[in-house]
């Protein structure tokens, strides 16, 4: 019984298996999305089409266009280029562009057109209809991903747009937009870094942009908006972008007069008055100084830390350097620097040395010493 069966299911399983799958469709098709369009009078349009071959040999189809009105002129294209003749291999496709002028005194109306592909054993048909309109109003759109962004007055500030060509015709848009004085707008291309000032857009299609803004550096904290404008032909579409800008400090170290120099005698402490200075739009907080000064010196700061710095806030700050004990009479260069929390400030200080005035007048002495020695003996040895 068991051998029965067994028997039995190699035999029947293949058949059912075989009738419950349809049989592949063969074929020859001439295809396009849309079989009815609308083309305007003095341009030339391009309906894409493409020729299926469905299980059947492969062989040479010459390609026709039939029914085409008088003045109008139709090509076929292929790989960008015109072609009379198309060769789908087996269960492959071919994809074809037809392209139509149409004259411009041509009047409102539709127009049958027949695409046809024939070989020596086969042949198909395509109909199109093709219907003259008269020309709509251009239509755009402009839409931001982003619209709002956040940052300090260094930032740059980068949206992407998508403009869309809502018009039945290739239109090539312009760019601009309008904002804040002394704001700095450009735009590139989505995928691009050259600016431009317009795109161009085929019919129904979209395309990215950006718009990168760059604010004053000196500008306050505060919501800022800037409006984005496309037009073409009478039409246009505006997107509101905005910059949110927060504070940013910015320090300054220099002293009262702006003259970085001074005066120092070796082995003794000289004072000098800096002055820190937040020009900034936020208060600058935790801020430490710090120097650096030939080997053998010394400097120190009061006070060293300052907790913050008000926007526009001044405060004085002392630096005190000490030479070395050894240091040569001459020019030296002391580096005073304020660092905070994301901001510093540095300041090249040239500090004139002196050997102190005790020192001199001992020289002198010990000078005039040696001579009256000398002339001691001079006139003691001379006689003899």
């Amino acid at each position: 019984m068991r051998r029965l069966l067994a028997l039995l299911s190699v035999i029947l399983l293949p058949a059912l298996a075989q009738a419950a799958d349809p049989p592949a469709v063969k074929g020859l098709w001439l295809l396009t999305d849309y079989p009815a369009q609308n083309v305007r009078a003095g341009e030339a349009s391009t309906i894409r089409f493409k020729l299926q071959n469905a299980g059947l040999e492969p062989e040479q189809l010459k390609l026709s266009v039939d029914g085409v009105p008088r003045g109008w002129k139709a090509e076929i294209l292929g790989g960008g280029q015109i072609v009379g003749a198309a060769m789908p291999g087996t269960g492959e496709s071919v994809s074809l562009q037809l392209r139509v002028e149409v004259p411009k005194d041509q009047a409102p109306g539709a127009h049958n057109i027949t695409l046809k592909a024939a070989g020596k054993a086969r042949s198909t048909e395509l109909a199109l209809v093709l219907s003259v309109a008269t020309d709509a109003p251009a239509k755009l759109s402009l839409k931001s991903r982003l619209p709002s962004l956040r940052g300090t007055p260094r930032s740059s500030f980068e949206y992407t747009l998508t403009v869309g060509n809502d018009s039945g015709k290739d239109l090539t848009v312009a760019l601009s937009a309008q904002g804040p004085a002394n704001f700095q707008n450009t735009f590139t291309e989505g995928f691009g870094s050259n600016e431009i000032t317009s795109i161009p857009i085929e019919a129904g299609q979209t395309k990215d942009v950006k718009i990168k803004v760059q604010p004053p550096r000196d500008v306050k904290a505060g919501d800022y908006p800037v409006l984005v404008r496309v037009s073409a032909e009478g039409a246009t579409a505006e997107q509101r972008v905005v910059l949110q800008i927060t504070g940013q400090g910015r320090l300054q170290l220099t002293t009262k007069d702006g003259r970085l120099s001074g005066d120092a005698e070796v082995g003794k402490a000289a004072t000098y008055t800096l002055v820190l200075n937040n020009d900034g739009t936020a208060a600058v907080e935790e801020i430490e100084l710090a120097g650096t000064v030939p080997t053998g010196w010394k400097v120190e700061f009061s006070p060293k830390n300052l907790p913050s710095l008000a926007p526009n806030e001044k405060k004085e700050v002392q630096a005190v350097v000490t030479p070395a004990d050894k240091a040569i009479a001459g020019d030296y260069v002391a580096s005073f620097r304020a660092t905070a929390r994301g901001e510093a400030s540095n300041a090249d200080f040239r500090i004139s040395v002196t050997t102190s005035t005790i020192w001199g007048i001992a020289g002198i002495g010990i000078i005039a010493v040696a001579l009256l020695v000398l002339l001691g003996a001079v006139a003691r040895f001379g006689r003899r």
